[in-house]
């Protein structure tokens, strides 16, 4: 599967189950506009319709990167700021798109990921760097905050205070600070980002896909509708997964350590 859109390149890997969408406005350092968050919710909605043709389960992991070598996402595209509306700007649609895709998201941040680059690193499931990345909240020096929640996104992941720190000063981190407050899952080195990108994917990809589905749900429900009910989300996810032949397969595997279990989502 490839298909080109205005934006956003969508690619499916079938052998290894992995989507890629990726941000491709290189001369604008990937800066988000309209068309770019319209065509990523396209590209879910595409990698949804792969998953549900098949029996079982097709798409293991989407990861979004951004096209060139200068960034992942700079930010927001400002050239439409003086004549658009704040409903212009409105990311509650992409952010829902990912937090209700089915497969855990990755973004592959190589380079800068400001504004709102940031925020739509913040809106995956999780966040992978290269050591010469640069993140931050540029919009202070507009007269502006993060419009698309990034606030709200660092405060949980990192606490109130750094988040205010990050948006108020305006100021690039490295992607070492990043991981070190807890934003980041993992930096890299610049020359072996690639291999290690994919190969933490790979790993993410090869583990039984309705478990791994149930956890990044499990902590969404936390996060949105607190503690209790993540809880009760979890006692009834964990009786629905005893059933499936991915514990089946697993438990063998488990017990038999010569088994190459195969997991497909049934």
């Amino acid at each position: 599967m490839h298909e080109e859109l205005d934006a956003v390149i969508v690619a499916f890997d079938e052998e290894r189950g992995v989507g890629t969408l990726t941000l491709n406005r290189p001369d604008a350092l990937n800066a988000m506009n309209g068309r770019m968050r319209a065509d990523i919710e396209t590209g879910l909605e595409l990698l949804e319709e792969r998953d549900a043709e098949e029996e079982g389960v097709a798409v293991r992991a989407v990861v979004i990167e951004g096209a060139g070598e200068k960034a992942f996402c700079a930010g927001a595209d400002v050239t439409g700021f003086a004549d658009a509306s704040p409903a212009a700007f409105d990311a509650h649609g992409l952010r829902a798109a990912i937090g209700e895709f089915s497969a855990p998201v990755v973004a592959k941040i190589d380079g800068y990921c400001l504004g709102g680059g940031l925020e739509l690193a913040l809106a995956c499931d999780l966040r992978l760097a290269s050591e010469s990345s640069q993140l931050g909240f540029p919009e202070v020096d507009l007269g502006l905050l993060p419009g698309a929640g990034g606030v709200q996104y660092v405060s949980r992941l990192a606490g109130p205070a750094f988040a205010k720190e990050l948006a108020m000063t305006g100021e690039h981190i490295s992607a070492e600070r990043a991981a070190g407050e807890g934003i980041v899952n993992h930096v890299y080195d610049d020359e072996a980002f690639a291999d290690e990108t994919e190969s933490f994917v790979e790993t993410i990809a090869s583990k039984p896909p309705l478990a791994v589905r149930a956890i990044k749900d499990s902590g969404n429900v936390s996060v949105e509708a607190g503690l209790r009910e993540g809880r009760k989300y979890d006692r009834r996810i964990f009786g629905t997964l005893l059933e499936t032949d991915d514990h089946e397969e697993g438990a063998r595997a488990f017990a038999d350590d010569e088994y190459d279990p195969t997991f497909v989502g049934k």
